[in-house]
């Protein structure tokens, strides 16, 4: 089963707030059309990223997918070419065995930098990055590691 969840109460906040207002305010990331690839990752609270800033944003969501698929997490579009702001490992890699792992139940983070030379300033709600669940292939000799999963945040 295909679907996005918030994190718990606990969890969000041991990594955003104790601000059950704002926990219960937020949505799970949306196609904003029929034929979108990516689901939008909205931001939970009003940010202002200054030239060469870099900003870890949590976004309170947890992915569940199947065997053989990941989710990547890529800027959008409109974010990069209006206001200059990248990812900045570039592309998010989010695997399927991330969802509920025992260090932070599979919370999914964005980092963004400022590339540009103003400050930009978004609000609560606007989206900066976008979820695509693909498929993947592997080797025909792939002879995974076995080895716990363990947070990279």
């Amino acid at each position: 089963m295909r679907k996005f969840e918030k994190i718990s109460f606990e969890q969000f906040k041991k990594d955003v707030a104790d601000d059950r207002a704002l926990y219960d305010s937020f949505s799970l990331p949306i196609r904003k059309t029929e034929n979108a690839a990516g689901y939008d990752f909205a931001l939970l609270q009003d940010l202002k990223i200054a030239p060469g800033e870099t900003v870890k944003l949590p976004t309170g969501i947890k992915g569940r997918y199947g065997d053989g698929e990941v989710l990547f997490i890529i800027v959008r579009s409109s974010t990069g070419f209006k206001y200059n702001i990248r990812l900045v490992n570039q592309v998010g890699v989010i695997d399927s065995d991330y969802y509920n792992n025992p260090d932070n139940e599979g919370h999914i983070f964005i980092k963004i930098k400022n590339e540009g030379d103003k400050t930009v300033k978004f609000k609560a709600g606007d989206a900066v990055a976008q979820g695509v669940i693909v498929s993947f292939l592997t080797t025909d000799d792939d002879q995974p590691l076995s080895a716990p999963r363990t947070s990279d945040y």
